[in-house]
């Protein structure tokens, strides 16, 4: 009996010293963790007592995100090195425990981000997630006395932030490489009929500066003199270099490979095209979560509590190491991880086909549209029309016609107003100033010149303004819809005083186009045009579209857009990014064809940057391969997690096998999410062109 006593009371007193232990290693990591958090703090308050300066100038916030990411990486590559070394002393404490104290401290030191995460989740947004399941599964690792297990599990925690880090940085550089080229810090500028050097921060709006064989493009500007191929894939994703001559535009970051210009500057720094796409593309990394994602994400964090539920129920059956393993088997960490770095490659992918996406939500979902509605001037037809015929009334000659539709429709950017600016441009018509104005969209346009009341718009804006056409004006029109063009009147003081017929031609990639997209899936293709029914029936009919909808005024595109959604649709619509915004702003998915240089207030999720329908059919195949690529990382999550799961229960996996698998699951995932890139790095090397668009095969 005094032999089983004394048995009992070793057993019990060895019980006692190693919950004592456990209490004290999990003690010390929330000790110093909360004297490190005070110590900070601390230091913090002091630092912005003390200092008090402010800079003169404000960072730019490219470079001060660049900075963030460059700390962070350099952060990640200690905290490696250091969990290395936990992992090491905790394998020698395994064999010499003098070292405990070291091992202990090393390891609550590599801890101290996940737990800082940990505290995040629980404590600032009130949440369990992955994260804080993950916490719980490494302080019983280390209660349990599994010290190398719990370095293991923390250094893996490390390899896999630096590993996103690096992957989302790639991917973003990647991203933003499509359109940047790097800029001179030098240009030559003519002062006085000299060539002067100056620095590029330098150069003033109006001056005139010199473009040679080789130079990247610095500036957006028009060439005053001078004949240049330019090499613009960059902004359009075109194959071949463009011819560019005296009135031509360029912009910032296209190539001069032949020629020699001078340049008038327009816009410089931070306003030329390429830097504002280069702005868009950043704000482009905040949306890169998907749907698909978002549902992952919401199921994910649905099971923690079950999880959490059944771990603790299987605690009497599995014990205390079952119980971790089952909390190491949830993948909420890995979907929010991988998921967007896929996206934001494939808008990578994307953008070196000439294809701007600044919602990645947006990719997602074209992979889901049914219906694609085209607007129909400067979308399926040339983006340039042209002025035809000038019909006169009440004795005004053709160009005091052309003169007053031109100084009315000055400040308007439709494909209209375009051409008849350009025809008065060419018939070398100097424009009045205008006194006052009242534009109103989808009709047309009232302005005061020389006392006189201007009113220039379509013939169902003269029925607005009750000024009637004449019958032989209405016969002319009818002849001319008849062959699919459209006309502007012009009323001076309420009477027509002339008409402006405007010619139109289908883009020549449309029929391609339209038979693409009924090749990937498209069950409904239709036209919607503010114009006649006429002219809008024959290019539906031309292009065997299976709708039309004509007279429609850019609030009732948008109506249309919500009776298709309402039908159980899902809308495409692709036009004009800033007077359809009203139509875009409903849509599922909005494209636009107004190419680069209106990026700043086009109000599409996508832009294609050329202008033209030639890569609408790619846009949908990489959507595609995104929603593929997509469902592949949701299965690389899901599966390790359930043979984790499994195992607790048939296989009586180990703590360490557990945390293997999910770190294992992470590099594949990562894997699969960056492949896209591999696509875009293979086509540059067999080009053996740095410079070579993607869609170049």
């Amino acid at each position: 009996m005094p032999r089983n006593l004394s048995f009992r009371r070793s057993r019990d007193n060895l019980k006692v010293r190693r919950l004592t232990q456990m209490l004290l290693d999990v003690g010390i990591v929330f000790a110093a963790y909360t004297g490190i958090k005070l110590f900070k703090k601390y230091r913090e308050n002091n630092k912005s007592k003390s200092i008090s300066v402010k800079p003169d100038k404000q960072l730019q916030a490219a470079a001060l995100e660049e900075a963030a990411v460059n700390e962070t990486k350099k952060q990640q590559q200690h905290y490696l090195k250091m969990s290395a070394v936990s992992a090491g002393l905790a394998a020698i404490r395994n064999i010499y425990t003098p070292i405990a104290p070291l091992s202990l401290g090393v390891f609550t030191y590599t801890a101290i981000p996940k737990v800082r995460r940990f505290e995040k989740s629980l404590i600032k947004e009130r949440k369990i997630d992955g994260y804080v399941l993950y916490f719980f599964a490494d302080i019983l690792t280390l209660a349990l006395g599994y010290y190398f297990t719990a370095a293991v599990a923390v250094g893996l925690y490390h390899v896999g932030e630096t590993i996103i880090t690096n992957a989302r940085d790639n991917s973003k550089k990647m991203l933003l490489d499509a359109f940047e080229q790097q800029q001179p810090s030098k240009v030559w500028v003519l002062k006085d009929n000299a060539e002067i050097e100056m620095p590029l921060e330098a150069i003033a709006i109006n001056d005139i500066i010199l473009v040679n064989a080789g130079d990247v493009v610095p500036v957006d500007g028009i060439i005053m003199d001078g004949m240049a191929t330019i090499d613009q894939h960059t902004l359009t994703g075109e194959s071949q270099p463009a011819e560019k001559g005296r009135g031509d535009k360029i912009f910032a970051g296209t190539g001069m490979v032949t020629g020699r210009i001078f340049v008038k500057v327009e816009k410089s720094g931070a306003d030329t095209t390429l830097s504002q796409i280069s702005q868009v593309l950043s704000r482009s990394n905040d949306f890169v979560k998907t749907n698909q994602q978002l549902k992952g994400e919401k199921w994910a964090d649905t099971a923690i509590l079950p999880m959490l539920g059944i771990a603790g129920l299987s605690l009497p059956i599995l014990g205390p190491v079952g119980t971790v393993v089952i909390l190491n088997s949830h993948i909420s960490g890995l979907i929010r991880v991988i998921a967007p770095l896929g996206t934001l490659n494939y808008l990578s992918v994307a953008s070196h086909q000439g294809i701007l996406i600044k919602d990645g939500r947006a990719l997602e979902g074209l992979n889901k549209v049914d219906t694609v509605l085209f607007d129909k001037t400067g979308t399926l037809t040339d983006e340039q029309p042209k002025v035809g015929r000038i019909i006169l009334c009440n004795k005004y000659g053709e160009e005091e016609i052309l003169t007053y539709a031109a100084a009315a429709e000055r400040q308007l950017t439709h494909p209209i107003a375009k051409a008849i600016l350009k025809k008065a441009e060419e018939a070398n018509l100097t424009l009045p100033n205008i006194e006052d104005s009242n534009y109103k969209i989808g009709y047309g346009i009232t302005v005061k010149l020389d006392n006189q009341n201007i009113q220039v718009g379509s013939t169902r804006f003269m029925t607005m303004e009750r000024i009637a056409l004449p019958s032989d004006l209405e016969e002319a029109i009818a002849r001319s819809h008849r062959d699919g063009n459209s006309w502007v009147m012009v009323a001076v003081n309420n009477k027509i005083s002339g008409a402006i017929e405007i010619q139109t031609r289908v883009r020549p990639e449309v029929t391609h186009i339209i038979n693409g997209l009924r090749q990937r899936g498209i069950k409904h293709i239709a036209i919607v045009s503010g114009d006649h029914k006429q002219p809008t029936q024959k290019l539906a009919e031309s292009l065997s579209m299976d709708s039309y909808f004509y007279d429609i005024l850019p609030e009732n595109k948008a109506k249309l857009v919500e009776q298709l959604q309402k039908e159980g649709k899902t809308v495409c619509f692709v036009g004009d990014g800033i007077n359809d915004a009203i139509a875009m702003k409903k849509a599922n998915v909005s494209i636009s064809l107004r190419g680069a240089t209106s990026i700043a207030t086009d109000v599409a999720q996508v832009v294609l940057m050329d202008g033209t329908l030639s890569h609408l059919c790619d846009l949908f195949d990489i959507s595609k391969d995104l929603d593929a690529n997509l469902q592949k990382s949701l299965m690389i999550n899901t599966v390790p997690g359930v043979i984790t799961f499994g195992g607790a229960f048939l296989l009586h996996f180990g703590i360490l096998t557990a945390v293997t698998i999910s770190g294992a699951s992470l590099l594949v995932g990562v894997g699969n999410a960056m492949l896209p890139l591999r696509q875009i790095v293979n086509n540059k090397s067999q080009s053996g062109s740095p410079n070579l668009s993607f869609s170049e095969k």
